[in-house]
């Protein structure tokens, strides 16, 4: 098994035997283009071009210690097969230039020096409404496109599914997990044990997972986040679809207003994304927001924290927000 690195001759030799550089193409140099939680992610700088290498491997990147689907870069490259046949999706995606399958390994288009949107979590970054916009376009037009797409060439990617679904709707809500949140905030263990209790709000995290695990109509992005979120010199374009799948569109929305709550954006900007997608398209608004609840949850008593530089107090004031979503 090949195991990508920033060796640059190691890397020479992979592009070569793959036949993924042009005749007397030269690698110069290679480096990390950001900070990513799930694959191993690499710029590659050549006399002629850069672009981006992408190896996912039987664990998360972030987290060795987290086993994940060791092919998961693959049902990306099959995200980016069905983006590339509409032209609103391919202009903010990267071109997928060769995938190898055996190694999991995609060589994806350079969008340039940018930068991802998780500097909305230090709380002094609000989004403006045409960001918003461009973001739920991005999504509409991925919801919309692809609803009469043969079964055979719908994306299940169960395995991430699965993964996912143990860290969004069954981890943070497991007493005695092994994570101590008072490492992350001090008083924040004592917060969430309620969570952990409430008989009431585990029964309907279940049943959102349920529907999370069932197969629906629309191809979401599966991990709508500001990390997916690209700020480039050409715009914002999406990035790290590993997670994708035919699911509900109020899960991907969901997430999305679970991440305008956590980075503290306005109510109004909060509201304005709600109504903006559903003047649009046809959405179940509860569902939405018990997904966006869920997600907050997550984000706050689980595994993949964010940089949030929340107070104990704001933290546990969105904590009984969700909770409130959930079980009224």
């Amino acid at each position: 098994m090949f195991s990508l690195s920033l060796d640059c001759t190691s890397v020479q030799q992979f592009l070569f035997e793959k036949n993924w550089l042009f005749p007397e193409e030269e690698i110069q140099q290679t480096e990390v283009p950001g900070a990513g939680n799930m694959n191993f992610t690499i710029r590659v700088k050549t006399n002629r071009r850069s672009f981006i290498l992408k190896q996912s491997r039987p664990y998360v990147e972030k987290y060795p210690q987290v086993p994940a689907p060791a092919d998961r870069v693959l049902r990306e490259g099959e995200f980016y097969g069905h983006t590339a046949r509409i032209p609103e999706l391919a202009a903010r995606t990267p071109q997928l230039l060769a995938i190898d399958q055996e190694q999991s390994v995609l060589q994806l288009e350079d969008l340039g020096v940018g930068s991802d949107f998780t500097g909305m979590y230090a709380g002094n970054k609000q989004l403006s409404t045409k960001d918003v916009s461009e973001l739920l376009d991005f999504a509409l037009v991925l919801h919309d496109s692809f609803q009469d797409l043969p079964k055979a060439e719908r994306i299940t990617n169960r395995a991430m599914r699965t993964l996912n679904h143990e860290h969004i709707f069954q981890y943070p809500f497991v007493n005695e997990n092994g994570l101590d949140l008072d490492q992350i905030l001090p008083g924040l263990e004592k917060s969430a044990a309620p969570l952990r209790q409430n008989s009431k709000l585990k029964q309907r995290v279940k049943a959102l997972g349920e529907q999370y695990l069932a197969d629906g109509p629309c191809l979401l992005h599966g991990d709508y986040f500001p990390g997916s979120w690209l700020q480039t010199p050409r715009g914002i374009r999406i990035i790290d679809p590993e997670f994708c799948f035919f699911g509900p569109r109020e899960f991907e929305l969901g997430v999305m207003l679970a991440h305008l709550k956590l980075s503290a954006q306005s109510e109004a900007t909060q509201d304005f994304a709600m109504a903006y997608y559903r003047q649009k398209s046809p959405l179940d608004e509860g569902l939405a927001q018990s997904f966006a609840a869920v997600e907050v949850l997550r984000r706050l008593i689980g595994l993949a924290q964010l940089p949030l530089t929340l107070s104990l107090e704001e933290r546990i004031s969105l904590m009984d927000q969700a909770t409130w979503t959930l079980t009224s």
